[in-house]
């Protein structure tokens, strides 16, 4: 029998899914946010090394993804099917999932900088905005990357970004870069540094001065209405 017909391969994922503690932390994913093995560890109330040998079933039936941020390595979801095809088995077995709680003070996550960018859910409400609006699109590189399009490009710039100031930098332009209090992406690179650099000159955020928190201020609703939505403006 071929082992790569699509009802062994089919067995093979139902196998990944079907061992508990695997279940658990793919259910714990459905989020959209990502976790650490250390996190999914507790989640799945597995030791571990048991934890890091799971996901590496997981990934090896492309469940998962792992992404590297920093000195640490967080896993997600494959994709957007992985997750309907998990949710469509919750509704056979009759179970609600259970919702993301983050332990980051409330500060912080509300707003915050990135090194030199926006991160928190501010950061992650900006980044969504701009792909929603049609302004960034990613490239197919698979590495996060984004360009921004000729209507994003036109728009930023009446804003008053530079936005070729912001190509000019020895460094990415635009990428995804995983938020570590909302698990969803935030604007990272030149771009993502001049966005926030420009929101701090036009008064839509604050800077605390003796921490990396950041306050929306109330001006951004009126002036760039729904670019920081549900982050909570002061």
């Amino acid at each position: 029998m071929d082992a790569n017909t699509a009802d062994n391969q089919l067995a093979r994922v139902a196998g990944a899914i079907a061992e508990p503690a695997r279940a658990r932390m793919l259910c714990c994913l459905m989020d959209g946010h990502a976790r650490t093995a250390t996190e999914l560890a507790a989640v799945a109330e597995v030791a571990a090394s048991t934890a890091s040998a799971h996901l590496a079933r997981l990934k090896e039936q492309r469940l998962v993804d792992a992404v590297a941020q920093g000195k640490h390595r967080y896993f997600r979801l494959a994709g957007g099917e992985v997750a309907a095809a998990l949710e469509s088995l919750l509704v056979v077995a009759g179970v609600a999932r259970s919702s993301f709680r983050p332990s980051t003070p409330s500060p912080l996550r509300s707003a915050r900088t990135c090194y030199d960018h926006m991160a928190g859910a501010a950061g992650v409400a900006l980044h969504d905005h701009l792909r929603a609006q049609g302004w960034l699109t990613e490239l197919p590189t698979g590495d996060g990357a984004y360009e921004l399009t000729a209507e994003g490009e036109g728009a930023l710039q009446a804003l008053g970004l530079d936005v070729e100031a912001a190509r000019g930098r020895r460094r990415r332009f635009a990428c995804a870069c995983l938020d570590w209090s909302e698990r969803r992406p935030h604007l990272g690179g030149a771009l993502g540094a001049s966005l926030l650099q420009l929101s701090l000159q036009r008064g839509w955020v604050r800077q605390d001065l003796d921490s990396r928190a950041l306050a929306v201020m109330p001006r951004a609703r009126r002036e760039v209405p729904g670019m920081f939505a549900g982050s909570g403006a002061v």
